[in-house]
């Protein structure tokens, strides 16, 4: 494909912006159409981008732009019939995490693009953070050896004004979950790139702090087996003042152990763990978030170069036509373990297996 991409992007909140940056940096391809059931939203947006063809209408938005990739980031639970959409319409598709709120509408999705012949990529852009591809590398080339201990820890705050800043979030039609679902999604991606294929899950979930005012969980606790009777566990809550961060530790059969955290809340990933047998000690300082809670866009922009990262491997996988690093089928397993931690809670507990 050697012509210029014309791109799209469907939902133009927070997040938008940071795909918006990254088009128009972007050689090869240039953001041509918006839309967003707010149409006001979307006229001030597409002015902001330099942009006239403004859409609140989605069928309009894919039968009259004309275009080649579409952005999607809207609200969790829009993003299956947006994906179906643009497999009809011919339009590879970049969604947001997660890839969808269950596992069924994940593979309807995946199997859509597969059938129209486009590629599906789901962002999580906390895996070109260089410390996160640092562990994977480690894996690969066997310094770590077979990853058989893992640890996601998410320690973050969050308050009652950010649930009420937008309608969606905290409710299980339009947010579908809490702390797992909407923000430690992306450790339990980094956790499952590292440990591999999982068998089981069993876990429990509470809504502890902001009981009356949210719906979904804000506290969860799972242990997980992978292939080979590998372990990890998970915490997370958005209960804690201030934040501590998020953490990723992977422990390997040859003795090493490796750690990626973030703290500050959107500051860059580092390893702040680096146990390696006869190798130089490695570490990087880290402190805790003294903000109670970052403003969102804040963090959205400190995440706005590994985004960038992400946007050109799927334009470049759409440019050579090979898979984008994050496809679809990537983006359905961590998506598959959050759904499983919900399943054992239902059951009070009980391990659920993942085939």
């Amino acid at each position: 494909m050697s012509k210029e991409l014309r791109a799209g992007i469907i939902g133009c909140g927070k997040i938008a912006i940071n795909h918006a940056d990254t088009l128009r940096d972007f050689t090869g391809a240039s953001l041509v159409a918006v839309c967003d059931n707010d149409a006001v939203r979307a006229k001030e947006f597409g002015r902001d981008h330099g942009v006239d063809a403004v859409f609140s209408d989605p069928d309009r938005f894919f039968a009259e732009a004309d275009l080649d990739v579409v952005h999607i980031c809207t609200p969790h639970p829009s993003h299956e019939p947006l994906v179906l959409a643009a497999a009809r319409a011919g339009v590879h598709a970049l969604c947001e995490k997660p890839l969808a709120v269950d596992v069924e509408s994940a593979d309807r999705m995946i199997a859509a693009a597969d059938e129209a012949g486009i590629k599906l990529g789901t962002v999580f852009q906390r895996r070109y953070w260089p410390a996160a591809r640092r562990i994977r590398a480690a894996i690969d080339d066997g310094t770590l050896g077979t990853p058989i201990l893992g640890d996601c820890t998410v320690l973050i705050h969050k308050n009652r004004a950010y649930f009420e800043e937008d309608a969606w979030r905290g409710r299980w039609d339009t947010d579908g979950g809490g702390v797992l679902m909407n923000q430690a999604i992306h450790y339990l991606d980094l956790l499952q790139w590292y440990m591999g294929p999982i068998v089981s899950v069993s876990g429990r979930i509470a809504t502890l702090k902001h009981a009356g005012y949210i719906e979904v969980e804000d506290t969860a606790v799972a242990t997980v087996e992978f292939e080979g009777g590998r372990l990890a566990t998970i915490r997370a809550t958005t209960a804690t003042d201030p934040s501590l961060g998020y953490r990723v530790t992977v422990t390997g059969d040859a003795g090493a152990t490796l750690s990626v955290i973030e703290s500050p809340i959107g500051g860059p990933g580092v390893n702040d763990v680096w146990a390696v047998r006869d190798a130089e000690e490695y570490s990087l300082p880290w402190s805790a978030d003294t903000e109670s809670h970052p403003p969102q866009a804040e963090v959205h922009r400190a995440l706005k170069p590994y985004h960038a990262l992400q946007v050109r491997d799927f334009l470049d996988a759409v440019v050579a036509d090979r898979t984008p690093e994050i496809d679809g089928v990537e983006g359905r397993k961590s998506l598959a373990l959050v759904q499983a931690v919900y399943e054992s809670a239902r059951r009070n507990g009980e391990p659920v297996p993942l085939p």
